[in-house]
């Protein structure tokens, strides 16, 4: 969990009270390893910094278990590869921090194979969280590393953004400062592009009697079963909707089928895909 520039650990203090009653019953994960520069955008740059000194990462463990207001994190994820710090520092604070019990297990995001190699050969990663959805294919090429090394792959902007959930078209409008008004995905052209996909997604989905949204994520639960895809919601009946993807079952045949039709048809670049390197 983390937060906005204006106030970075706002998030954490929200579910810490909120999961206080709870806190036995949940997996508390939360995330370190960048700093916010707004100055950079003027340089269209982004304003995430990656920044894991080890230092910085028991100030960053401390200060989120006390915003928490527990006495262990259950997943603690770099949250951006720091290409300063050798990724075996830092997966060698993460194993002293185990052993100190303030954290059961960590994770590393945006990690190419060669990253989570590294850092699983000092301290065995529970879980690599990228980006991935039906537009964001390109981490698939890490699954064998991570069957081979049993690692659980936790996948983030699963809708693409929203794309996916068959609620926008050519005709939507974002307000200023929107961060969609500048993804590639939802521009006029690109909608008109993604069109055949999102035509799949609703037969898809009417066949299944099922939201698009619902057999996005489906799609991804039954590919694998250690994908474990977060979809950001801010409404209540969004979230239980997401949560009856779950009770969608799409056979191997099914999941072979959705890949072929991926593979062929035509969709838009998307936000945040990149190129790993291998």
């Amino acid at each position: 969990v983390y937060g906005t520039p204006d106030d970075p650990h706002d998030n954490e203090r929200l579910v810490g009270a909120a999961l206080a009653p709870h806190r036995n019953k949940v997996v508390l994960a939360t995330k370190f390893g960048i700093h916010f520069d707004m100055s950079l955008l003027k340089e269209g740059k982004s304003p995430i910094v990656p920044d894991a000194r080890p230092a910085v990462i028991r100030a960053s463990v401390d200060a989120s278990l006390q915003r928490l207001g527990t006495d262990h994190i259950d997943l603690f994820y770099q949250h951006r590869v720091d290409p300063k710090i050798p990724t075996e520092e830092v997966a060698g604070v993460m194993a002293d921090l185990i052993k100190e019990g303030k954290i059961l297990h960590w994770g590393i995001s945006e990690a190419s194979e060669e990253d989570i190699r590294r850092a699983h050969a000092i301290c065995p990663l529970t879980a690599v969280q990228n980006r991935y959805s039906m537009m964001a294919r390109t981490h698939e090429r890490i699954f064998p590393v991570l069957e081979e090394l049993g690692i659980g792959f936790v996948a983030f902007s699963p809708f693409a953004n929203g794309v996916l959930t068959g609620a926008y078209d050519r005709t939507s409008v974002f307000a200023e400062g929107d961060m969609r008004a500048r993804m590639p995905q939802f521009s006029p052209a690109a909608m008109a592009e993604n069109a055949e996909l999102l035509a799949l997604l609703r037969t898809l989905a009417e066949e299944k009697g099922a939201t698009s949204g619902q057999l996005a994520l489906a799609w991804m639960l039954c590919k694998k079963p250690y994908i474990v895809p977060i979809p950001g919601t801010r409404k209540r009946g969004r979230l239980v909707e997401n949560a009856g993807a779950a009770d969608i079952r799409l056979s191997a045949g099914d999941v072979a089928a959705i890949d072929t039709e991926l593979d062929r048809m035509p969709m838009s670049a998307v936000f945040g895909e990149m190129r790993m390197k291998k």
